[in-house]
């Protein structure tokens, strides 16, 4: 089994575009594969692009908050998990 690593929470989540906004309490990058863990849902999707200020960005570190794009819809407090293979 993987191990995973927790790199921040969702605060918010915009269905109509199907994208949430994590705090970061963690680095994460474009390319980096999550675990979306709540009361609600559970599944594994690769980032494949984040924003930071409305502006793409390749990686971001702890403490900023970003939005990515979600193949499934997400709640307040659900936490990413970094999967480390």
């Amino acid at each position: 089994m993987a191990k995973e690593k927790e790199v921040g929470k969702f605060t918010h989540f915009y269905d109509k575009i199907s994208v949430g906004v994590i705090e970061l309490s963690g680095g994460l990058k474009a390319g980096d594969k999550i675990h979306i863990q709540g009361a609600h849902d559970d599944f594994e999707q690769k980032v494949e692009s984040m924003q930071l200020d409305h502006k793409d960005v390749k990686s971001a570190k702890k403490g900023e908050i970003i939005a990515i794009k979600v193949d499934q819809p997400v709640h307040k407090n659900d936490k990413v998990l970094l999967s480390k293979d």
